[in-house]
Order: C-alpha cells, then structure tokens, then sequence
C-alpha cells in the first residue's frame, strides 16, 4: 500500500485504530460514523474500554503504533494520560477514546451521537 495515499482516509484510519486496540484485548469496541451528521467534530468516533489502567495505557500505544505503522501519522493531540481514566487519541478525522469500564458508563459518548451509525466491533 502507498503510505502517503492513506494519510487523510478515515475509513482506512479507523479501521487501524480498531485492529490496535484488538491487540490489546480492548473491550465493547465501537465505531461511530459521523460523516453524515451535520457539523460533526470528526468522520468517525472509536470507542472502546479497558480493565485496568494499565490496559488503558497498552491500548493507546498500540493504537499509536498500528496507524504510525501504515500511516506515519502521530494524533494531532492527546489527552488523559496522567489520569489513567479516559484516554483521547485525536486523528483530526477520527477520535479514538479509551475509557476505564466505569468512566465509560458515566460519560456514554455512544448516546451522545444516536443520529450516528454505530458498528459494534466483534472480539478478535
């Protein structure tokens, strides 16, 4: 594949996204398109949640090194490292969010966008 013609293709993006946090075991993985939607923030939203901090952590960097792999891209931004509860990778035109179990019930992002299609990703 040309790394340079997958910069820039969310559906490509997302898709890397997703197959890193399989690598690390990532529970109840979803993807939310947000193309469609007016205004949205993003093309997709990649959500998933961990066990324990420490997998919270693992996730983020193999999400990292999975799109840097094909893409050679590094998020934009990154944001909750140090609090180990929610993790925010942002691609620009995806956003990957990584939440502790708990944390994740209690923000419920996936309710936020419920105009959007949501893909529920099967454990690999």
């Amino acid at each position: 594949m040309n790394k340079t013609k997958l910069k820039g293709n969310s559906d490509i993006l997302a898709e890397l996204v997703v197959k890193g946090m399989q690598e690390k075991k990532a529970a109840d993985i979803c993807v939310i398109d947000l193309k469609s939607l007016h205004n949205a923030v993003s093309d997709y939203f990649v959500i998933s949640s961990a066990n324990s901090d420490t997998q919270l952590d693992a996730i983020a960097r193999a999400v990292e090194e999975e799109v840097f792999k094909i893409t050679q891209q590094n998020p934009w931004q990154s944001e909750g490292r140090t609090n180990k509860e929610w993790i925010l990778l942002d691609y620009v035109d995806v956003v990957v969010h990584i939440f502790l179990k708990d944390k994740r019930e209690f923000y419920a992002l996936e309710e936020l966008w419920g105009d959007a299609p949501i893909r529920h990703v099967e454990n690999a």
